[in-house]
């Protein structure tokens, strides 16, 4: 490939790659998929052991191929997630090139250079499929820890015995991942401090059905990013936060306080010897339920408004509440820290500008204003699950016919050239109509 051409280059071969692959294998495309290290890399290297997805086996849907086991309703771990990508590529032999990382992007004249650990390629099109988790977040209050104090950040967290057992652990952030590793300590008999922010959460069943499964039949799922109020705020709020584990179940910070998890505000500040959290505790957990609360009642409405016969089930009622604001840690007493803190984007081997102030691509459903380049697999990039298993089959369909049309508008431009009759020429807009 060192010094090649393709018709398409996709950037990324985790499941967004592979479900742009398969819909360009479809339309007779010439194209490559570069993935910097293997299938299923992000799912294999990058989840603690006892990781399982937190939506249903029955969400797992690529182009021409879904989920096919005996436990729709269950929840994959993490090597399962991994074999079902390796069978999904097996399926359709993407023209994949594993272990080449692109470090270099950018236009020049009619097409894209692309500079590769295997060389240079050009490409008329370009899919960066690489999504929006790039670098782990670790705020600068890390640097404030006693450098006794083992810190890792969530994707290097794998079991408790990562973490020395003579002391106990704080867990700083409460989404999905927050949550499920606080869980993994607590069960494992650890004592946690959890660092509580502000991330919602959602009851894992209600009614007799799985949440996510009610949600879906509401038509929640099919709601662009742009029916909501604001499309950018929407697109950096936290997910809800319940788990797969076990078969799946809700998390209750408050039940794991009340079985002596001991549960902070946010972190504010750290010295040699002591932790400080916020006065927000109470708030922060009041908040998580009543979105759950509220999706309970959409259901509800949603029930009533179809006749639809579902068993009536009794409303959450906290078990613990909060007494006197958090009291400080004192440090000594804490031998490991996880930064459950999220994750930067990193767009810098972009040289491409549409990019907004914050580093955010800005696009149309995936198509930018540079003509040939798009984006796929982003969180909320069109519904909630663009960035998912559950959405980006759909996201990757638009661009693939995004990109054939680009293609047969050059193919006439080329044509029109070649016979000396002047052709119409398109503003960016029109590429991303």
């Amino acid at each position: 490939m060192s010094n090649g051409h393709v018709s398409v280059a996709v950037i990324g071969g985790g499941q967004a790659g592979l479900a742009m692959s398969w819909h360009l294998r479809q339309n007779g495309t010439d194209h490559v998929v570069f993935e910097r290290d293997r299938i299923g890399h992000e799912w294999r290297d990058r989840r603690w052991d006892s990781f399982c997805l937190v939506t249903p086996n029955w969400q797992c849907r690529l182009p021409g191929y879904a989920y096919s086991g005996d436990d729709p309703d269950g929840f994959m771990a993490g090597s399962e997630v991994v074999a079902f990508l390796e069978k999904y590529a097996a399926s359709f032999d993407p023209p994949l090139r594993e272990g080449v990382q692109v470090s270099r992007l950018r236009r020049t004249g009619n097409a894209f250079e692309l500079l590769t650990s295997d060389g240079r390629v050009t490409a008329d099109q370009v899919v960066i499929a690489t999504g929006g988790y790039h670098r782990p977040a670790m705020p600068r209050l890390a640097e404030k820890f006693p450098s006794g104090v083992v810190q890792l950040h969530s994707s290097q967290y794998r079991n408790p015995e990562q973490l020395p057992s003579d002391g106990d652990v704080l867990v700083v952030g409460t989404g999905q991942s927050g949550c499920q590793i606080a869980e993994d300590l607590h069960l494992a008999g650890r004592r946690v401090h959890l660092a509580v922010g502000s991330a919602p959460r959602a009851a894992r069943r209600y009614r007799g059905r799985d949440t996510l499964a009610w949600l879906e039949e509401m038509g929640h799922y099919d709601k662009s990013v742009h029916e909501f109020g604001d499309a950018d705020e929407v697109r950096l709020r936290a997910n809800h936060y319940m788990t797969g584990r076990d078969g799946g179940r809700d998390i209750d910070l408050r039940l794991f306080a009340q079985q002596g998890m001991q549960l902070h505000g946010r972190l504010l500040s750290v010295d040699d010897t002591t932790a400080t959290f916020g006065d927000d505790l109470a708030r922060n957990l009041d908040n998580a339920d009543a979105v759950a609360e509220g999706i309970k009642d959409a259901i509800d409405a949603y029930v009533e408004g179809t006749g639809l016969d579902a068993p009536a089930e009794k409303r959450y009622e906290p078990v613990w509440t909060p007494g006197v604001p958090s009291p400080a840690l004192d440090l000594a007493d804490v031998a490991g820290v996880v930064w459950a803190t999220g994750f930067h984007r990193d767009h810098r081997w972009i040289e491409v500008p549409v990019f907004d102030g914050r580093g955010y691509p800005t696009h149309d459903r995936g198509v930018t204003s540079c003509p040939g380049l798009y984006f796929l697999g982003l969180p909320w990039q069109h519904t909630w699950g663009s960035g998912r298993f559950a959405g980006v089959a759909r996201d990757a369909e638009h661009l693939a016919g995004q990109i054939a049309r680009a293609r047969r508008r050059r193919v006439t431009e080329d044509v029109s050239w070649l016979a000396g009759t002047p052709t119409e020429t398109y503003p960016d807009l029109e590429w991303a109509a």
